[in-house]
Parts: structure tokens; C-alpha cells; sequence
């Protein structure tokens, strides 16, 4: 699994904010990866927009005060930074704010309501000890399709070979409607998207490390039939060909 500070999916990182990332309390690992804040003072004038490739994961966040879940996005999310503020924010694993609310996720895909609509009570989201205390005092019982989604998160950021839902649902012994049917519930994305855009993090990482010099061997590498698959999909997703992109970092 990625590592609790990673910043992966984040697009051309600026000084022009301060990004925190911190583990959640002991107990909640299976379901929380991490809490998060960014902070931001611009000056008059000054505008900073940072681009991000989501993650297929939900969000528990909190700015000005307001306490908000936001479900998968699933384009390019692109946040526009001026004067001062701060967000605070708690990312879930995969799957794991439905076991919390039994909220279907695909109802919440590309959209946010308000905190105490998902869980039924309010919550203290800019004070994640709080936020910690709250889901600790919540915490399912592990399921069936909770440990599903969760083995089909690990084997698709570790293991190379699987590239497509086929490979997923073989290695998880389901059906691929199955598994489908299960995503939409608990994710709110296919198992298709979340394979890809885990590659496309990779790319971008991989890219602006500097290490790449073939992107036909990278394509192939990322699982891809093809050079032309893979740059197609990276420009839909983040703007600019994966040349044009190693350029700009």
C-alpha cells in the first residue's frame, strides 16, 4: 500500500501552500489512511489553482467551519487558491465510508453533502482527535465486502500483473459483475477506473521524478496495450501528453 505521506496524484506541487499529513488514531487503520490539512496565505493578487488526480476514495473535510463527505471525483480536481484559508481533512480507504454510513456510494460520486447527513450526527471534522474519537465510537464490524474491495485496492497497487478487472476478479475468486456491483455500492466508481487512475498516478510520479525516457516502455510496463492507450488516457485525465508534462515539472 502507498505510504501514509504520500502525495501521489498531486499535480506541479507549489510552495504556495503548506500540505500536512498525519495517521489516524490506532484502531482505525483499516479504514482511515490518513488526515490531512493544507493552509494557504496569498498575497493580494496572488492565485495558485492545484490540480489533482483523485483517488477512489471519500473524504471527510472541513472549511470555514463547515463539515462536509465528499464522494470519488472523477476528473481532474482543480482548486483555485487565493488569500488565506485552511481545510482539514480525513481521506478513507477505499470502500470504508460506506461501511460507516451505508450510504450508497455511487449516490455521492462528483458530490458532497453535509457531514451530519452521512453520519446521522454532527462531527467535529477541523479537530481530527475529535474526528478519531467519533469513528472509533462508529467502528463496523469488518464484512465480506469491505475486506473485497480492500484486497482489490492492495493486489491493484502492488501487484504489477494485474491490469485489468478480469485479473482482479480472478484473483479475488468473484465475477466481474460481481465485483462491479460491489464497487458502485461501496466505492462509487468501477474497479476499471480505480485500476486506471492508480496507473496514471504512477505515470505522473514516475514522470515527474524524471526518470522516464520510453514511453512506449512505460505504457507497457503500466499495463497498457499500447503507447498510443496511454498517452490518451494520460491527456484526458491531466491536460497535457506525458511530454508535455515531464516538461512543465
Amino acid at each position: 500500500m502507498q505510504e501514509r505521506d504520500s502525495a501521489r496524484g498531486v499535480l506541479y506541487p507549489a510552495g504556495s501552500y503548506e500540505h500536512l499529513r498525519w495517521a489516524p488514531a490506532t484502531g482505525l487503520e483499516p479504514w482511515v489512511e490518513k488526515h490531512w490539512s493544507v493552509a494557504w496565505d496569498l498575497a493580494p493578487g496572488e492565485r495558485h489553482v492545484q490540480h489533482v488526480l483523485t483517488h477512489p476514495c471519500a473524504h471527510l473535510v472541513d472549511e470555514r467551519g463547515e463539515a462536509r463527505v465528499y464522494g470519488v471525483g472523477t476528473g481532474r480536481y482543480d482548486r483555485e487558491l487565493t488569500g488565506s484559508g485552511r481545510a482539514v481533512g480525513t481521506k478513507f480507504m477505499p470502500g470504508a465510508l460506506y461501511s460507516f454510513t451505508h450510504t450508497p456510494m455511487h449516490e455521492l460520486t462528483g458530490r458532497a453533502i453535509a457531514a451530519r447527513e452521512a453520519f446521522g450526527a454532527d462531527v467535529d471534522a477541523a479537530d481530527t482527535d475529535a474526528v478519531d474519537a467519533f469513528l472509533l465510537d462508529r467502528l463496523p464490524e469488518p464484512d465480506e465486502g469491505f475486506a473485497l474491495v480492500s484486497e482489490a485496492t492492495r493486489l491493484t497497487l502492488e501487484d504489477p500483473a494485474v491490469v485489468r478487472v478480469e485479473d482482479l476478479a480472478d484473483r479475488l475468486a468473484v465475477s466481474v459483475r460481481t465485483l462491479q456491483r460491489l464497487f458502485r455500492e461501496r466505492v462509487g466508481v468501477t474497479p476499471k477506473w480505480m485500476l486506471k487512475r492508480y496507473r496514471l498516478h504512477e505515470a505522473a510520479e514516475r514522470i515527474a521524478d524524471g526518470g522516464v525516457d520510453d514511453w512506449a516502455a512505460l505504457a507497457l510496463d503500466l499495463g497498457y496495450f499500447d503507447q498510443a492507450h496511454f498517452i490518451r488516457d494520460f491527456k484526458a485525465v491531466v491536460g497535457r501528453t506525458p511530454a508535455d508534462y515531464a516538461a512543465a515539472t
